[in-house]
């Protein structure tokens, strides 16, 4: 499919489409610079399964090659791969889910690139220029149909708005195998023009709220909330309402979480008791400057103690929670502070556990809505695994040009699709694992060249290609998988 869409480099070895699926392969199971991407490949059986010089590999033949893709090449090859996979593999299209993450890179102040750019990073490097990716998976084991490469410095609010356009081109082909489709997302890509985009779109939605910005909704007692018995939502509480939302009446569910309360006031707690820490140390310098016991340096000032204080108390809701106050006095500044037990009451009651959901399928019972929302699993799992650093690695990146980051991000991509897609085959023959735990299996199963004495006569050593010992489980997906037919024929 590569290879019908991209185009091609005459007499110059591999084809474009096999140095992207070799791109992925490495992407998938070793994430490796292009200048040890021809050590890698000798590695492996594929000098066997997609035969090159090496000096094919290089890593200026490889880049160009791919400086002939285009953004409008990989656009084409995504509508055709998802009409594929749904003939092919009959993927599940009802629920699709929309997220986007951004990944830290290495790149100069100074190059001249728009997609890298300062902005806020989820792995908490905003020191560093990020590269933001938008991505589109069905709930079906999070495969990919559809992604974007966009500015660090975009939110992902806005950027939805351009999506919700793009997703538009691309429904009339997806609704050839299914009618009624439902995109997910979370409450970071609301927007009022996402939303207005959206409507214009014959795709239905499942969102939720910012709950501080819903009060009404947040006040509602426990009392009126009905608890729900579905498998997977037990101990789950709903109350089901309509709102005007973004300009237009929503059906709204409000559901209440007891372990999603639990772990909110876990995380509170360890905050709450991080921030105390460090006020009381701050408190402790203060007194000892006064009594004269710590001498030297500046002294601080009441603008640069109160900023202290913000920072100690900037993790969420502590702000509310831990009430301080620094004073002039006499000797010089002097801080205290206490716990506000009446808003950590309100907040625990109020609004902790609850998460607003809302939705245009009216028609859908609470249950359904809430199963829908819950799938946003997927999208996160699929950036957690894009981030791992041995498989399925995004980094490392040593590119630094707009148009060699979005060929990178289509590998990477290339690559989240090959192995979901393996995981969802085995999970359909009973065998459910993570894909780490699968690609450790797989690697581990490998093949050894055994060299024997040489006899009388004989003028090369005697060689014998044989499989390493496999374990009860590595045996179960030598079979499984059909591997034997990519072993030589002396195994």
């Amino acid at each position: 499919l590569l290879d019908s869409v991209l185009p091609h480099k005459r007499h110059q070895g591999l084809s474009t489409g096999q140095y992207l699926l070799l791109a992925a392969i490495n992407r998938a199971v070793c994430p490796t610079s292009k200048l040890q991407f021809a050590n890698w490949y000798q590695q492996t059986v594929l000098t066997r399964l997609v035969p090159a010089d090496p000096g094919w590999l290089s890593a200026q033949n490889f880049w160009n090659h791919m400086d002939l893709v285009t953004p409008e090449h990989i656009l084409e090859f995504e509508k055709q791969m998802t009409q594929r996979l749904v003939e092919r593999f009959q993927l599940d299209l009802r629920a699709l889910v929309y997220d986007g993450t951004n990944f830290f890179t290495y790149i100069n102040t100074r190059t001249p690139a728009e997609l890298p750019q300062r902005g806020h990073n989820k792995q908490k490097r905003g020191d560093l220029r990020q590269v933001s990716l938008g991505l589109l998976v069905s709930a079906d084991f999070h495969i990919p149909l559809f992604h974007k490469v966009y500015a660090g410095n975009v939110n992902d609010s806005t950027e939805f708005r351009s999506v919700t356009e793009e997703l538009s081109a691309h429904y009339r082909q997806l609704a050839q195998s299914c009618d009624h489709i439902t995109i997910v997302f979370d409450k970071g890509n609301n927007s009022e023009g996402g939303f207005a985009n959206l409507q214009e779109t014959p795709f239905h939605f499942v969102g939720s709220l910012v709950p501080s910005q819903h009060a009404d909704l947040l006040a509602i007692p426990r009392r009126q909330f009905r608890t729900l018995s579905t498998a997977g939502l037990e101990g789950v509480e709903v109350y089901r309402t309509q709102k005007k939302v973004f300009g237009q009446p929503r059906t709204i569910v409000v559901t209440f979480n007891p372990k999603l309360l639990e772990g909110q006031l876990q995380g509170l707690n360890v905050n709450l008791r991080k921030a105390r820490g460090k006020l009381r140390d701050l408190q402790t310098q203060l007194q000892r400057r006064r009594e004269g016991k710590r001498k030297g340096g500046k002294a601080p000032t009441l603008d640069s103690v109160q900023k202290q204080i913000h920072a100690i108390c900037s993790a969420q809701w502590v702000e509310k929670i831990l009430k301080a106050e620094v004073r002039k006095v006499r000797q010089g500044l002097k801080l205290t502070f206490h716990t506000d037990s009446a808003a950590l009451d309100r907040i625990g009651r109020v609004q902790f556990g609850k998460t607003i959901l809302f939705t245009d399928n009216a028609d859908w019972p609470d249950e359904q809505i809430v199963l829908a929302y819950r799938s946003q699993y997927h999208i996160e799992d699929a950036f957690k695994q894009m981030k791992n650093p041995h498989f399925l690695g995004w980094s490392p990146m040593f590119h630094w040009t707009d148009s060699k980051i979005e060929v990178h991000a289509f590998y990477c991509v290339l690559a989240l699709l090959l192995t979901s897609l393996l995981r969802r085959e085995l999970a359909r023959k009973g065998e459910h694992l993570s894909i780490n735990r699968l690609l450790e299996e797989l690697a581990a199963i490998r093949e050894t060249l055994v060299v024997y004495p040489r006899r009388q006569g004989q003028r090369q050593f005697p060689t014998a290609t044989c499989l390493t010992r496999m374990s009860d489980l590595q045996q179960h997906l030598f079979s499984v998988l059909g591997l034997r037919r990519y072993a030589p024929a002396t195994c």
